[in-house]
This record gives structure tokens, C-alpha cells and sequence, in this order.
């Protein structure tokens, strides 16, 4: 046996596997019989088995192991397997590892690793480890590579323990951060030690600058009643009892009390510590920090204030809510009685409407005969006072048709002077006070000043023709606190105008009526109830509010809130209107459910030289738009029976082909065209009762209009034909969006496309825009006010059939449109800008291909 140890020079414990190699049967595998191996083998075998350090030798290309004692602890419960076994067999786990070694050493090269992680199966379970490993080629006897030897140190324990310091240092690192960032915010005041046996406290900087120390004494140590001064002589027994408790007993320290700050107010802090004793029991150390906690006793304190005040606040609660049930009972019994007069006035003026179109006839038939004529006069006139006691009540129902504009509220009441003097007599003096700078106001300008000249007259007879009457306009900034017993209020800016009067002031009784319609203290024959109601009215349908303040035997005042306007003041024009004109034989088509109001009003067309189609509900009305029948105005009541509304059938008529304008008329405007005290844009309305000369010049201006547009359509049609030929020409884009955000941003995301935009924020304003501009693109949200954007793009795909439609919707590209829209493209909210792009390409490209 060439390797046992006594032989070789081997340690007592590389015995065990000098004698296994020795007795392994050799012979089947490639290194044969060991009595035949070379001498180069032997001699590097000899030498592994003389080392302490663990080393297995590679032998031949499949690379045979064959190790010493210390490799065989390392190889664990593959030991003894691993002898003489190929080493990719015998680590299968890292075959691909060893392969590449065995090519690298046998090819002369060396490798070495440190620290390798491998996983090693161990006791048949898959396990990390770490190892130091060097791998050097050894050489046969003709000196060319045979084998390869490897050094192989675990080091997994080592690398376990620097993982192990590693992590304890950044846990460290990171709670040091962690308590200094706590000392950062704020809430720690500083720490401290007391030395129980001196007396002395010292501090850190945040103590010092606490406790208004300098920074060198408070390291050196002050004596602690010098520290204890700052405290609140209210709290400084009560601190000093606890003190001497926690060095008594050794219980853990924790005080609340009050220290003064350098500007003399209070700071609450919490002081925390334990007192530390040495091996005799004595006290020696007694260290704390100080905690910022003002703000939690501050709540504190305010929430035990609450609690005490409980009961009184339930109280005011329960007064509050008294006060709001009331008002909203005010407000409901007010919106009853306006939504009754309301109803009132609309079937009073379509009778109105009857004997004033009948008695303009008559007029016409009279001859000149001056009885007829005369009596004809007398019912006229009747009728204007009907229709101004109509007009009365709809201002109350908050249903008169506005024209507001931006005005100077100095010019218009410098402008009403004469008036007032005229209206109220000489023995009333009327005082004017205004502010300086007063801002602007939005409002109907007739209407504010029949609601002011209405007060006048109430107070002039209440002063009974002798007082002072003073009219006063004022800015006014209204605040939460003034706002919160008025709902109708939001804060913010106002212009008041006030009317106040030194006349025999109201009850409260009387106080509270004030606004009914038809509610007087005049006699009999002495006004209808209605002017204050009407100014009620007017003012909350302008988006303000009316308070009136009254005591009996010293005068009332009424105030006019209307919200301040940042728009410049709005330019007079003069009143232009043209005599009234007859019809060129066009055609009018009469929409009207009351049949003598509709005979009235065909028989005034009729005179003035119009034909006349007539239906008495919107659906009838529809049969007549769907067909071929040329229909050159609309003249339809707003309110109308039957499933198709008069908004509706305007629509359907502006999308024919060419498109038919409508004219409204109405003795009740209802929120079909009025929305937000005032008319919609666009929408042309005759009120009831009407004269047969305003519906001649109405009916003539609504047709030529129409006329007007259509002409222009044509012109703009045949331009943008000719365009659209031209290369480089922007993509026209139609944008409808009625969320203000949207539309700006989508106008110019557009814009940035290289896109000609026109943004505008309803289907009814795009609708007259379709019907005289030609356009690319339609680009809508589908949820519209009004007309929805799938019902705008069957109308714009009539008119255009070439046009591009886009609908955007926030309930994604399935949202519901009802029928199909051939073309029609839905695109889901947030708009995804690669998609936009792909939609648009042919104009974005072109845009590009232009710049």
C-alpha cells in the first residue's frame, strides 16, 4: 500500500483516509490499479494527505476525487461516496460549476474564489453556504495537465457573522436617525440629570435654551432651584412632590407642569425619568428628558370647556335648528306661493293674448270710427294692466325673462334722480348717499329700477308724503358670521342698495308677511300686494337677497343684495328697432296647445302676409319637421303638452336641411330656455301678452336671421370645400365640453396638435355652428346640459356628412349611446394622448407636414 500514514510522515487523523484510498478498488475507473498510477499522482496524493487544510484532488478529465481527512469532514454524509466518483456526479447540484473548472485547469489555468455562495444539499436539504476556493492544475510525469487540486475553505460562518454585524450597525445607524429626528421635531425640550447628591442638574442645548440658560452652564451644572423658577408657582409643589417620591421609591418620574417662556407666556411639558441608585440602595443619577405637550393640554382644556357647556349648547342647538325649520318653512311656504302665481300668470296672459290679438284686429277693421276706435283704446289699456299685474307675478315666481347687464351703480342712480322727485313729490326730500369706488353689479336694468322706484312709492306712503327718504349703495364684504342666519347668502362680495324711510315702521307680524303677494296693509282700492313681492322676487332671481329691518313709530329699511362684478361696465346702445314689417309669403309654423291663443295668432300671420301651418302639440309639430314640407320659422309656446318639449322640437328643426329658426313665446318661461334668472344664449322670445306689431318685427328679425345664416353656410360650405383641397391646411375641430376645466384643456391639447379649434360648451350652441361652418372634426363629451353629445352628433352628421365624430365620455369607450353612429369613434376619460393622436392623424399629419 503506497499510502498509509506511518509510511508518509501523515498525522494520526489523515490516517482513515490514507487507508480507504489505499484499499479502494481502483480498477474501474479510469486511473487503474494504483500499483500502475504515475509517480506525479502518488507524490501529490502523499502531499494532500499531509495537510491539515482540506484538499480534494481532480484527477483525469471526468476529474476523480480523491481527498484528505479534512475535506472528508467538510464533504459530511457524502462521505466516503465521494472517492473515486467523477466530481460532477458527486456534486450534481454544482455540476455546471465544476465542469467550467475542470476545462479551465486542465486547459493550465487557475481559479480562485472568495467567499463563493453555493447551495449545497446537506443531510438532503438544500443549504447556503460560503467558501474560500483556489484551483490549480497539477501535471502528470511528461508535465502536461492531468488533474486538478482544490482548496477548500467554508467560510459560511464567517459571512453569517459579518451579514449578523452588518445588520446590527444599520438597525444602530438607524435608530440613532430615528432619536434624532425626535429630538429635531420639536417635541423634546431637551434632557437633563439631576445629581441627587448635589443638587445639581445639568442639561443639553435644548434644556439650556428651555430653561433660558447659557449653554456652557447648564453643561456644567446649575443648582436646581435656579431650574425650578421657571415653573408655575402653581405647579412647583406639585412638582417637587413627585420628585422626591421617584428618588424615594425608584418608580418611574413622569410631572406635567407649566415653565415659562423668554416672552413671558406658559408652555405645558411633560418631564420623564427614573432615579438610578448605586450598590448601597443610595440615589446617585436621576436623568429625564422634557416633552413639548401645550397643544394636547390645550385641547384638552377646550374639550372639558365643552363638556361643561354642554347643556348650553344643546340649547343653542336646539334654538338653531328651531330658526332653520322656520326659515325653511318660509322658504317653502315662498316657493308654493311663487310656484302658484307662476302657474296664475301663465293662464292669464294666454287669455290676455286672445283679447289683445283679437282687439289689434279690430283696430285694423275699425275704419277710423271714433266710438269703436275709443272703446278699443279703453280695452287695451285694460289689457296693460293686466299684463303689468301678470308681469308683477312672474317677477315674484322668479319667472320674468332678465336681460342683464354690467352696471355702474352710481350712474344709474344718479340717472334715476328725476325720476324719484317726480314720482314722490315735493313734500319728501330724498337724500343720496353712495360710497366711493363702488363696484359693479350684473342685473336687468329696468328691473332694478321699477324694484327701487317700488320702494320709494311704498315709503312715501308710509312716511305719508312727508319724511326723508334716503337711498344708499354701499360695498359690502359679508362674512360666515353675517351669512350663517341666512341661507340664501354665501360670503362673500355685495353691492347694497338700501331704501330707508322715517314712516310708521311694521310689526313683526306684519314683518313676516311682507313679501306675500297680494298680502297689504292699504285700504281697499289703494295697491295690489304686489310690489314687494315683485322686488322679492327679481332680487333672489338676480342671485342676490332682500332683508328688510322695521320698527313700528321709526321707519323701515329694505336692502338689495347683489353679488359684486369683476366685468366692465356694459356699453348703452340706442334702440335701433325698425318699424314692424310684413311677410313675403313665408311659411310659419305654429306650435300652440291653446286653441284660441293659436287662432289669434294665425289670423294676425295671416294678416301680415304669412302662410301658416299650425299644430297643437309638439308631437304634431314633429310630423311636419321630419317631412319635406318647407318651413321657414318656428313659432312655438314653450310650455307644451305631449312627449316632445319645445326645446326638443327647436333642435330637431335646426338640424333640417336648410335649418328653420324658432321663436318662443310664452306667459310662464319655464327652465326649458331660462336658466340662471336669465334667457338662454341664443334663444329668441316673445312674451305674452304680446301686440301684433312686436310679433311682426320678431317674427321678421327670427326669419331674416335665418336667412342670413343659411346664406352664410353656403359660402362657408363652398370656402371650406376649397380649403380642404388646399395641402397643409389645419384640421377643423368642433369642441364641445361643458366642464370649463375640460374644455381648456382639451382646446389646447388641440391647439398644440397643430388643430383649428372652436371650443364651445353645449350641443345647443354647436348646433347653429353646424349648420353654417363646415368643420372636420367632431369632438363632444357625450354627457352634455340639454342635448346629449350623441343626439348633436346625429344632428351634425345630417348636416355633414363627411365630418369626423369623436365622442368622449368618463364611463369609458362602452358607454351607453343608444343607436349606432356610423363613424363614430368613443373615447373613454382620461383621454389617452396616443390614442388622440392615432384618432386625428390624417390632420395631424398634414399640420406637420405644413410647419
Amino acid at each position: 500500500m503506497p499510502f498509509p500514514a506511518q509510511d508518509h510522515g501523515c498525522s494520526g487523523w489523515n490516517a482513515e483516509m490514507a487507508q480507504r484510498i489505499g484499499e479502494f478498488d481502483w480498477s474501474a475507473t479510469e486511473l487503474g490499479p494504483i500499483e500502475h498510477w504515475p509517480r506525479s499522482l502518488i507524490s501529490t496524493v502523499q502531499l494532500m494527505l499531509a495537510s491539515p487544510v482540506p484538499l480534494v484532488l481532480l484527477w483525469g478529465k471526468p476529474g476523480y476525487m480523491i481527498y484528505n481527512d479534512a475535506y472528508a469532514v467538510f464533504a459530511g454524509g457524502r462521505h466516503p461516496y465521494l472517492l473515486g466518483r467523477p466530481v460532477e456526479g458527486g456534486w450534481p447540484e454544482v455540476a455546471d460549476f465544476n465542469r467550467h473548472v475542470m476545462t479551465t485547469c486542465l486547459a493550465g489555468g487557475t481559479l480562485s474564489y472568495r467567499d463563493k455562495e453555493l447551495v449545497l444539499l446537506r443531510d438532503g436539504q438544500p443549504e447556503d453556504v460560503w467558501m474560500d476556493l483556489s484551483y490549480s492544475p497539477v501535471a502528470d510525469d511528461s508535465g502536461a495537465p492531468a488533474g486538478v487540486l482544490s482548496i477548500v475553505v467554508e467560510t459560511t460562518g464567517r459571512v453569517l457573522t459579518d451579514r449578523w454585524r452588518q445588520r446590527a450597525e444599520a438597525e444602530l445607524h438607524e435608530t440613532n436617525e430615528r432619536l434624532q429626528l425626535a429630538l429635531n421635531t420639536g417635541a423634546v425640550l431637551g434632557t437633563w440629570v439631576l445629581d441627587v447628591r448635589t443638587g445639581t442638574v445639568t442639561g443639553d442645548e435644548r434644556f439650556a435654551r428651555t430653561f433660558s440658560f447659557p449653554l456652557e452652564e447648564a453643561a456644567k451644572g446649575v443648582g436646581r432651584k435656579s431650574a425650578t423658577q421657571v415653573i408655575h408657582p402653581d405647579d412647583q409643589a406639585f412638582n417637587d412632590r413627585l420628585t422626591a417620591e421617584a428618588i424615594r421609591t425608584g418608580e418611574r418620574f413622569r410631572a406635567e407642569y407649566r415653565i415659562r417662556r423668554p416672552d413671558g407666556e406658559y408652555l405645558w411639558v411633560q418631564a420623564n425619568g427614573q432615579c438610578e441608585f448605586n450598590e448601597q440602595g443610595e440615589p446617585t443619577r436621576f436623568p429625564g428628558v422634557l416633552i413639548d405637550i401645550h397643544e394636547r393640554k390645550i385641547a384638552e382644556q377646550s374639550l372639558r370647556q365643552l363638556t361643561e357647556t354642554l347643556e348650553q349648547r344643546v340649547a343653542d342647538s336646539i334654538a338653531a335648528r328651531a330658526l332653520a325649520e322656520e326659515q325653511l318653512r318660509q322658504a317653502q311656504k315662498m316657493e308654493a306661493i311663487g310656484s302658484l302665481t307662476g302657474g296664475v300668470a301663465h293662464d292669464f296672459n294666454n287669455v290676455l293674448q286672445v283679447i289683445n290679438g283679437n282687439l289689434q284686429m279690430l283696430v285694423a277693421d275699425a275704419n277710423g270710427h271714433p266710438a269703436t276706435l275709443r272703446r278699443l283704446s279703453a280695452a287695451t289699456e285694460a289689457v296693460k294692466r293686466g299684463a303689468k299685474l301678470a308681469a308683477h307675478l312672474l317677477a315674484f315666481a322668479r319667472r320674468q325673462p332678465l336681460s342683464p347687464t354690467v352696471l355702474n351703480p352710481r350712474r344709474l342712480l344718479a340717472g334715476m334722480g328725476e325720476m324719484l322727485h317726480r314720482a314722490l313729490g315735493e313734500t319728501v326730500k330724498v337724500e343720496t348717499v353712495l360710497s366711493d369706488d363702488l363696484w359693479h353689479v350684473q342685473v336687468d336694468r329696468n328691473q332694478l329700477e321699477n324694484a327701487l322706484l317700488n320702494l320709494a312709492i311704498n315709503a312715501r306712503d308710509a312716511m305719508q308724503s312727508d319724511g326723508t327718504l334716503t337711498v344708499r349703495a354701499a360695498n359690502r364684504l359679508l362674512d360666515a358670521g353675517f351669512c350663517r342666519g341666512i341661507p340664501e347668502l354665501s360670503p362673500g362680495e355685495y353691492v347694497v342698495f338700501s331704501v330707508t324711510d322715517t314712516g310708521t315702521g311694521m310689526s313683526p307680524e306684519i314683518l313676516q308677511r311682507a313679501f306675500e303677494p297680494f298680502f297689504t296693509t292699504k285700504p281697499d282700492g289703494h295697491g295690489t300686494g304686489l310690489g314687494l313681492s315683485m322686488v322679492f322676487g327679481f332680487v333672489r332671481q338676480s342671485g342676490g337677497h332682500t332683508l328688510i329691518e322695521s320698527d313700528v313709530g321709526r321707519g323701515t329699511t329694505v336692502s338689495l343684495f347683489f353679488p359684486r362684478c369683476r366685468e366692465p361696465e356694459t356699453v348703452e346702445t340706442a334702440d335701433e328697432t325698425a318699424a314692424p314689417v310684413g311677410g313675403g309669403g313665408e311659411t310659419i309654423l305654429i306650435v300652440e296647445d291653446d286653441a284660441d291663443v293659436r287662432l289669434t295668432a294665425v289670423e294676425m300671420l295671416a294678416q301680415l302676409g304669412y302662410k301658416v301651418l299650425t299644430a297643437s302639440s309638439g308631437d304634431a309639430a314633429l310630423d311636419f319637421i321630419d317631412s319635406d314640407v318647407p318651413i321657414d320659422l318656428l313659432f312655438t309656446d314653450v310650455v307644451m303638452p305631449g312627449q316632445v318639449k319645445s326645446v326638443e322640437l327647436a333642435q330637431r328643426a335646426a338640424a333640417r336641411s336648410p335649418a328653420t329658426p324658432t321663436l318662443f313665446t310664452s306667459g310662464y318661461t319655464r327652465d326649458e330656455i331660462f336658466h340662471h334668472g336669465k334667457l338662454d344664449a341664443g334663444v329668441t322670445l316673445l312674451s305674452k301678452p304680446y301686440r301684433r306689431d312686436d310679433l311682426a318685427r320678431k317674427v321678421r328679425s327670427a326669419i331674416e336671421a335665418g336667412a342670413a345664416r343659411r346664406s352664410q353656410q353656403v359660402s362657408q360650405q363652398h370656402s371650406g370645400q376649397a380649403s380642404a383641397t388646399l395641402p397643409g391646411t389645419p384640421g377643423r375641430v368642433l369642441l364641445v365640453e361643458d366642464d370649463t376645466d375640460s374644455r381648456e384643456a382639451f382646446s389646447d391639447l388641440l391647439a398644440a396638435l397643430g388643430l383649428d379649434c372652436t371650443a364651445v360648451a353645449s350641443a345647443e350652441d354647436a348646433l347653429p355652428l353646424v349648420s353654417t361652418q363646415r368643420y372636420d372634426i367632431l369632438f363632444t363629451d357625450l354627457t352634455l346640459p340639454g342635448m346629449s353629445g350623441a343626439e348633436l352628433a346625429r344632428a351634425a352628421l345630417r348636416q355633414q356628412p363627411d365630418i369626423r365624430v369623436l365622442l368622449v365620455s368618463g364611463y369609458g369607450e362602452s358607454a351607453q349611446i343608444g343607436a349606432a353612429i356610423p363613424g363614430a369613434r368613443m373615447l373613454g376619460k382620461p383621454l389617452d394622448i396616443a390614442q388622440l393622436r392615432r384618432e386625428l392623424g390624417q390632420w395631424i399629419d398634414h399640420a406637420e407636414a405644413a410647419s
